[in-house]
């Protein structure tokens, strides 16, 4: 595993405050003036080993900003990362602050309202995540219990969807104050991305463990609605890095699994512009 992983709740938690600044004032920009510009802002998260996250030199690293520094190489650009808390990923991208979205956006119905989806080009497994004493082998098991979430996040819907009214949602701003509430006896459980569990067992190595999966989702790249020229640039970058087993490397570097396969569509989310 990455080291950078191994050390990296301490350091999510002293950044939460970086990672939720306002992004530097921008406007919405076609492809070919960002290549005039030369530089490319890209929206990621900036608490969320290995999808995103700045490491122990203060540089924006993980699976994401792997991939988007190859996209702004296939853009022949310079590369500026702007860290977003979950809640603000969407509102950076449509006001302009920020040109893209590399920042682990699951691919919601929701969602696809508000922004454009690319191709999928990485998968991630929603599940409840608590304490190995506690028995818990299905949703009602949990009843009455309070559940931690990062608002807005695939998390917080599949949790919200599975547990109804028979369990208290609590949101938290992003993933790092999710998993510090469940270490801190905040809430009983949280729901987390495939990667919780190695967070949770290196902040307290053997308490927890992974109960219950929800779901599959799967990530896509956002843009603006509309915007047909940034849609088919990324697109045709997510076939190229597919074929030439770039992104198979990727996804191995970080994840330790081979490239999953990704559904050709998604229901009522277009992955291109109209």
């Amino acid at each position: 595993m990455h080291n950078n992983r191994r050390n990296f709740l301490g350091l999510a938690l002293a950044t939460v405050a970086f990672a939720t600044v306002g992004a530097a004032t921008a406007s919405a920009a076609s492809v070919e003036e960002i290549k005039a510009k030369g530089t490319l802002v890209v929206g990621i998260q900036g608490d969320n080993a290995p999808w995103g996250f700045v490491n122990t030199s203060g540089v924006q690293d993980g699976f994401d900003a792997d991939v988007a520094n190859l996209f702004a190489k296939e853009l022949g650009v310079k590369v500026q990362f702007q860290p977003l808390a979950v809640a603000n990923r969407i509102p950076a991208l449509t006001t302009g602050k920020v040109d893209i979205l590399f920042a682990t956006m699951a691919m919601t119905e929701e969602r696809a309202k508000s922004i454009q989806y690319s191709k999928p080009y990485a998968a991630n497994t929603i599940s409840l995540y608590a304490a190995k004493s506690d028995t818990v082998t299905k949703p009602e098991d949990i009843a009455g219990w309070e559940i931690g979430v990062p608002k807005s996040s695939s998390q917080d819907k599949a949790v919200t969807d599975a547990v109804g009214s028979t369990a208290t949602v609590r949101r938290f701003d992003d993933d790092a104050a999710t998993i510090q509430a469940l270490i801190s006896g905040q809430v009983k459980a949280v729901g987390g991305n495939q990667f919780y569990g190695q967070r949770l067992d290196a902040a307290s190595a053997g308490t927890y463990e992974r109960k219950i999966n929800f779901l599959t989702t799967y990530n896509g790249v956002g843009t603006r609605l509309g915007e047909k020229d940034w849609n088919e640039a990324v697109n045709a970058f997510i076939d190229k890095i597919k074929s030439n087993g770039e992104l198979a490397a990727i996804t191995k570097k970080w994840m330790a699994i081979d490239l999953p396969q990704f559904p050709e569509s998604i229901p009522n989310i277009p992955f291109t512009v109209n």
